[in-house]
């Protein structure tokens, strides 16, 4: 029932996006409080109060399946973070941060003797409208421009980010 209720309640919000106008849907849509992102089902579900309030189609890594391990491997990280920093000038149109590498993420890399890398975002496509066929990014999670103006809006710095695989 609560799923019924969650997705019925998506429609209801998407309409509403389709109705009005972007800055209008944007200011109606309520803040976030928990990212979660399914990577198998290219699925990411902002959340608020245990309620799916909008859910995006997302691009990532090219090399999806697993926890990321270091820098370049093409995966997309797995695990609890939390978003701590947006760049408006982000050469992907908008781009909000995630808190990835986390200590046992430092540890995991070490052993293979590299880098766990860093900068990982949920961001926008290059340019006007950019790729967004298949996964392409180095490990972020990508929407298309318009969606991450919504999640821009949605989501503020220190809001919890769960990535499932």
């Amino acid at each position: 029932m609560r799923r019924l209720l969650s997705a019925l309640l998506t429609v209801l919000l998407g309409l509403s996006f389709a109705l009005g106008t972007p800055d209008d849907a944007w200011a109606k849509l309520p803040k976030a409080d928990q990212v979660v992102v399914y990577k198998a089902k290219r699925i990411m579900h902002l959340m608020r109060k245990g309620w799916v309030i909008r859910s995006y189609h997302v691009k990532l890594g090219d090399k999806p399946v697993g926890h990321k391990v270091f820098q370049y491997d093409g995966r997309t990280p797995e695990g609890r973070y939390v978003i701590d920093f947006r760049n408006a000038a982000s050469q992907f149109h908008r781009s909000l941060r995630i808190s990835y590498p986390r200590p046992e993420d430092i540890a995991r890399a070490k052993r293979y003797r590299q880098s766990p890398g860093g900068d990982i975002f949920i961001h926008g496509t290059p340019g006007e409208g950019g790729k967004y066929d298949g996964d392409w990014t180095n490990g972020c999670i990508a929407v298309k421009n318009h969606e991450i103006e919504e999640i821009w809006a949605a989501v503020d710095d220190g809001t919890p980010i769960e990535i499932r695989p």
